[in-house]
């Protein structure tokens, strides 16, 4: 444990957020929020722990320090920073408070889902402002199942994944940040969700969750309905209606991304991808489950069954909303950094290359030439808009 109150700023106001701020309150931290609605923000926080009936198990609860929509008013003091937001959102709060990091002490920086790249925005922020304090971390897997009960003030969660995986730029620094943070996130309350350290990012970027299930699932519903339902009460439930269509699509894109961890395994011998993992063994391993059937994981779960699909009223017409993180996260920050490896790879990805070209229409946006390749794209997580041209750059 470091000397005196850790103090922990978490950024961004969603879910996870509700979550952290009573699991990680205590004698020896202050927690404080960056958010733009800190009014709605009350002093104590509340996280219950629900059974899959709705049966409160436990209440934890948490205090707030410092709740504000302005930088300078808790970046400077914070020893550990925790991004919580949808991944696209990650890199520009980056550039908006790194001129406020202190440089005078070692301070931790990192994401509570570990998707999209995320060494590559630290590092950029990194040159650009001669850092060389900071460490960064990334969780591969959001640790627990949560949703917001009231914003601002009360959170819920159906208990923790079995094991979470972490990144690390300085391995050497897992044992104090286990100390300091991760512990404190599931093991502690839960006696559950332990955490293991990754050799690479690389490996929390292919290792396939969010990103193949949203795209996959998303595209699975164009499919059938057209993504276009005349009522509300028609739209199929995400994971609860879940059918073979969407789970063939998943399946098929799984196969695109084990090409693609195959061929780096086969590549770059030297480097541990031990927690480079396919979807089904993914699930296996975060949920202790013994699930070999895609369709039955999600449609059997207790906890996913409430979800609903993203839709937005367009006239009299539900469509898919194209303005959702599903898209701009897994989308952009998922499948485009994936084929993006491929190519430069030579490996052939056709049900990516198939989603993508779908996704081009949905988001009335350019993804791919007439010869099948990435165009350049402001919006999108490749390597490239960091300045990485090569592969061996992004290997470390």
């Amino acid at each position: 444990m470091s000397k005196g109150k850790d103090v922990i700023t978490i950024v961004g106001g969603g879910s996870s957020t509700h979550a952290l701020i009573p699991l990680l309150s205590g004698v020896n931290r202050k927690i404080n929020i960056l958010t733009t609605k800190p009014e709605l923000w009350h002093d104590n926080i509340s996280l219950e722990w629900q059974n899959a009936n709705g049966e409160v198990l436990k209440t934890f609860q948490g205090q707030l320090h410092i709740s504000t929509s302005d930088p300078e008013k808790v970046i400077p003091s914070s020893d550990i920073i925790i991004l919580c937001m949808p991944v696209h959102q990650y890199r520009s709060a980056l550039k908006k408070i790194s001129k406020s990091i202190n440089t005078d002490k070692e301070v931790y920086i990192g994401a509570i889902y570990g998707q999209g790249g995320f060494d590559w925005m630290i590092d950029e922020i990194k040159q650009i402002n001669n850092f060389d304090n900071l460490i960064t971390f990334a969780i591969g897997l959001i640790p627990w199942i949560c949703r917001i009960k009231e914003y601002g003030k009360t959170g819920i969660t159906y208990g923790p994944k079995s094991l979470n995986i972490v990144a690390l730029d300085h391995h050497e620094k897992f044992k104090d940040l286990n100390d300091r943070l991760l512990n404190d996130i599931c093991f502690k309350w839960f006696r559950q969700g332990e955490f293991k350290l990754a050799e690479n990012f690389l490996s929390l970027t292919l290792s396939v969750d969010n990103q193949i299930i949203h795209t996959s699932r998303l595209y699975g519903l164009y499919k059938r309905y057209a993504g276009k339902w005349d009522n509300i009460d028609k739209v199929p439930y995400f994971y609860k209606d879940y059918d073979k269509l969407s789970a063939n699509l998943l399946r098929a894109l799984d196969d695109d991304y084990s090409l693609i961890r195959k061929a780096l395994k086969k590549q770059y011998t030297e480097q541990d991808f031990s927690y480079m993992l396919d979807y089904l063994a993914l699930e296996r391993l975060s949920y202790s489950s013994q699930n070999v059937d895609i369709q039955e994981s999600f449609v059997s779960s207790e906890t996913l069954g409430a979800i609903k699909t993203p839709v937005m009223k367009t006239g009299d017409i539900w469509e898919l909303d194209k303005n959702h993180r599903f898209f701009y996260d897994d989308i952009y920050y998922g499948l485009c950094i994936a084929k993006w490896i491929a190519q430069k790879m030579e490996i052939k990805v056709a049900t990516i290359d198939e989603i993508l070209t779908w996704a081009e229409k949905i988001l009335d946006d350019k993804l791919l030439d007439d010869k099948g390749y990435l165009v350049p794209n402001v919006l999108s997580g490749v390597p490239d808009n960091y300045g990485y041209t090569i592969l061996d750059q992004i290997i470390k």
